[in-house]
């Protein structure tokens, strides 16, 4: 039998920092342009964070669970786009948040990922609004 082509585990914002980071750094401030200023906030310690890990160990994806219920930072590597990933990561989170016992989860998805996100029953709330200069809607799940 084949060993996965990557897995996904509960991470630890102080031990796994450097991995955590280096996804966010490559897709929000390499790809899309979010300044530091921006990508870094004081919810990193405060946060329950999820990696996704290709065969190797090398961070593939990320994604981090607020203390207030809300989902963010979700990203993956390009390479790893439209491989199950992403869905793989969100179930992940998900049953994370359940378990924690939250009757409800919210995320401000960009526009472009708003049918990824309404396959899990996400629903967008409110207008859409500018953050970092790329288009979001926030988005609500009952769980």
């Amino acid at each position: 039998m084949s060993k996965p082509a990557y897995s996904i585990r509960d991470a630890d914002w102080i031990a796994d920092r450097l991995a955590l980071s280096h996804v966010r750094r490559v897709v929000f401030m390499q790809e899309q342009g979010v300044p530091a200023a921006l990508e870094w906030d004081e919810w990193d310690t405060q946060s329950r964070h999820f990696l996704a890990e290709d065969a190797q160990g090398h961070p593939i994806a990320t994604a981090r669970l607020l203390p207030d219920g809300h989902i963010g930072r979700m990203a993956v590597l390009q390479f790893w786009r439209r491989r199950g990933v992403g869905t793989a990561l969100m179930r992940h989170v998900l049953a994370a948040a359940r378990a924690a016992g939250f009757t409800s989860v919210e995320l401000a998805a960009q526009t472009h990922a708003l049918t990824f996100y309404r396959r899990f029953g996400f629903e967008p709330t409110g207008a859409e609004f500018m953050d970092a200069g790329i288009p979001h809607r926030n988005m609500r799940l009952l769980l």
